[in-house]
């Protein structure tokens, strides 16, 4: 956990902890606002910490690692006094939650992986780098254009009224997180490949098979090579959270149910 400050935190309900992770450019105010009520109200105890620079956890000053990013998480629910959890990420948050189970697999209860990867293939790191250009540069405008046409499905955001389209293009570094470029950085590098095989708790993998960020094959070789594995799709794009909510969170509450976690 060096250079890692302690991620602010959120703490709602009561009963079974569950353990959110984030995307990279994203938070827990953006990635679920709507799941942690609706998880808390399910009778869950759900922890939500915010990566550095994220929300009101300040950048770290060093390179973020996923190592130091799962303890980071798992140290937050501990701390909160939730010794054991099921872990829920989406896109980054699907690498950090492996990584911690593979890391913490006594507190790890079960994992539920949303627009995920085990690692970039060459598209994701040409997108990717292309944010970590964009981001050094300060070009805030195109940052946004690339963000939303990765980030949505060609099939939504053709659909949205002029004025939600433009507010997405809106060139305003306010809106995503100051430490976008880090979170960036770290997507780049991660590679769970090793941590999948181990993997000995349900889980759950949703692919998004509209994605133009994470080509829903990434969720499909996390479903092959975890041991196990539930498999499920969503025809949206990348933020299904912003697509297709209502049934994203269908499947995980019926997850959580049956395994009684």
């Amino acid at each position: 956990m060096t250079n890692i400050p302690a991620l602010h935190t959120t703490v709602t309900g009561s009963g079974p902890g569950i353990l959110l992770a984030h995307g990279a450019t994203g938070s827990i105010a953006d990635n679920y606002a709507a799941l942690a009520p609706a998880l808390a109200a399910a009778g869950h105890t759900v922890v939500a910490p915010d990566y550095p620079g994220s929300g009101e956890t300040p950048r770290a000053t060093a390179p973020l690692t996923l190592d130091g990013l799962a303890d980071a998480v798992v140290e937050r629910a501990v701390a909160a006094g939730v010794e054991t959890f099921t872990l829920v990420g989406f896109s980054l948050g699907t690498a950090v939650s492996v990584r911690a189970a593979a890391r913490h697999p006594e507190r790890v209860r079960g994992l539920v992986l949303t627009a995920g990867l085990a690692r970039p293939d060459r598209h994701a790191d040409i997108t990717l780098g292309l944010w970590a250009h964009l981001l050094e540069r300060g070009d805030h405008a195109a940052f946004a254009r690339s963000r939303t046409l990765t980030g949505w499905s060609r099939r939504h955001l053709n659909g949205l009224p002029q004025a939600e389209a433009d507010a997405l293009l809106t060139p305003d570094p306010a809106l995503w997180p100051a430490g976008s470029a880090e979170q960036t950085a770290l997507v780049r590098t991660v590679d769970t490949t090793g941590d999948l095989p181990g993997i000995a708790v349900p889980t759950l993998v949703v692919a998004t098979t509209e994605d133009e960020l994470l080509h829903p094959s990434h969720s499909r070789y996390l479903a092959d090579h975890i041991p196990g594995a539930e498999y499920a799709e969503i025809a949206a794009g990348h933020v299904v959270m912003h697509e297709r909510y209502a049934e994203w969170e269908e499947l995980i509450l019926d997850f959580l149910r049956r395994h009684a976690l």
